[in-house]
């Protein structure tokens, strides 16, 4: 076939030759790329919307986990009991209900009317007067003696296995008591009192007081039923807490679907997508970074202002149960935003993304050729896989995210091994790509470039 001459360019203002207009308009387009920085002009405003959504997204990604965190609070009753029922062997807890209960039974002991008794008592019964007299003068060692008995029957209890049951159900009887705490609404053991969060020790004071009276302390039976409590968190801020609280409540079951949704358009909206989705993903992951630092802060201040009477330590305990497990949730969405921006990255055409891929596929490929030599033939399952080999990759992908959504509260450890088995699905699917003997010499030869997942 013979060349064709060569058109002469067209002399400034002259009118464009016939037939030239798609090449005239092609030609101005790329013009405009050039003078935009190599970016179309009409991608500029996607770009920029695609950007704050993806902001938008970071944010909404850290108030998603802690609307979840405080809906499941309210509204999953084991989750709660998970959550409180170690503080009942936690030395700090022990010691602070100790110390509450038995100031508690102390306070409504008269221990100078029971001196004045005994000492009755005895010179009732012919004791001498100087004996009646001795012992109104030992009231103190008495009233120490008798401070001693109650704190350690009080000890005992709280620190029995009894004293954990009691506490575990008890709480589970009582579960509205956080959303008594957050939003000052319903009942239980834990009461918000101005801005204090109080626990009522009275179970423990009523299985002290039986103690005391089989340890033949009869006037402990006397004692009326006592409704005390020990504060475990204080905070001037705590009305703010509450408002915000019941408003992450209440967004909890949706917030997290609306984030995943506007990072999805994020992702959509922008010109380079996989690079949005890299930028996405290390966003969340930050967000994930501040929300933990934040936590840790957060829990130095409150214990600072905290005031003189309540036990630090026990309140330090309460605090690190109830975030147990948002710390939990922070870090599994920030290993989902990680290893998410792993995946996009990888699958990029990136020199180091390509290298690693290549390798990865080399290396199965020489393990599939290393059992076609010992006999396996794939045939038309390698044939199927390998027509349907996106789809399937895709397929592995939506089971990963299912099984990720329908976990109940993932944590680091799961996401991890979701992880792993996607992988290895993943291998297994490139194992059983064969199209047959000439894909696999071509393979052999370097010929051909495994494709992106």
């Amino acid at each position: 076939m013979e060349p064709q001459p060569r058109q002469p360019e067209p002399s400034p203002g002259s009118p464009p030759p016939a037939g030239s207009g798609t090449e005239l308009a092609d030609l101005r387009r790329r013009i405009a790329e050039l003078e935009n920085g190599g970016r179309p002009r009409r991608h500029r405003w996607r770009s920029v919307l695609s950007a704050l959504l993806v902001c938008l997204a970071t944010v909404l990604s850290v108030l998603s986990v802690v609307a979840v965190w405080a809906d499941s609070m309210v509204a999953d009753t084991d989750r709660y009991v998970d959550t409180v029922a170690p503080l009942a062997s936690d030395p700090a807890v022990q010691t602070a209900v100790t110390n509450r209960a038995t100031t508690a039974i102390l306070d409504r002991i008269d221990v100078k009317a029971l001196v004045t008794e005994l000492s009755t008592a005895a010179e009732r019964e012919g004791a001498p007067p100087a004996a009646g007299k001795l012992i109104k003068e030992l009231s103190g060692p008495i009233e120490s003696g008798l401070k001693e008995l109650v704190s350690s029957t009080v000890h005992r209890i709280v620190t029995s296995s009894a004293f954990e049951t009691l506490w575990r159900e008890g709480n589970r009887v009582a579960h509205r008591s956080l959303d008594k705490a957050l939003t000052g609404k319903g009942g239980g053991a834990v009461e918000l009192k101005g801005d204090q969060v109080a626990i009522d020790v009275a179970p423990v004071i009523e299985r002290a007081k039986d103690e005391l009276v089989k340890a033949g302390f009869s006037p402990a039976a006397r004692i009326p039923d006592v409704h005390t409590d020990f504060v475990v968190f204080s905070s001037d801020e705590l009305s703010k807490v509450k408002t915000y609280t019941r408003i992450l409540q209440i967004v909890g079951s949706w917030l997290p679907v609306v984030t995943v949704l506007i990072a999805a358009a994020a992702v959509l909206l922008a010109a380079h997508r996989r690079r949005v989705l890299v930028a996405t993903a290390l966003a969340v992951a930050f967000g994930m970074l501040v929300l933990g630092v934040s936590l840790t802060v957060f829990r130095g201040i409150y214990l600072d202002r905290l005031p003189a009477e309540v036990s630090q330590d026990a309140a330090a305990a309460v605090f690190d149960a109830l975030v147990k497990f948002l710390r939990a949730t922070v870090r599994a969405v920030a290993a989902v935003a990680l290893v998410t921006a792993c995946g996009a990255f990888l699958a990029g055409p990136s020199r180091p993304a390509v290298t690693i891929r290549r390798a990865c596929a080399g290396g199965i490929a020489a393990a599939r050729d290393a059992a076609a030599s010992g006999g396996l033939r794939l045939g038309a399952v390698g044939r199927f896989v390998h027509r349907h080999k996106r789809w399937i990759g895709a397929l592995i992908l939506v089971a990963a995210l299912i099984v990720l959504v329908t976990w109940s509260y993932p944590s680091t450890a799961v996401v991890l091994w979701i992880v792993v088995a996607v992988l290895a699905a993943f291998a297994v699917r490139e194992f059983l790509d064969d199209a047959g003997p000439a894909d696999a010499a071509g393979r052999r030869g370097g010929e051909r470039e495994p494709r992106p997942s």
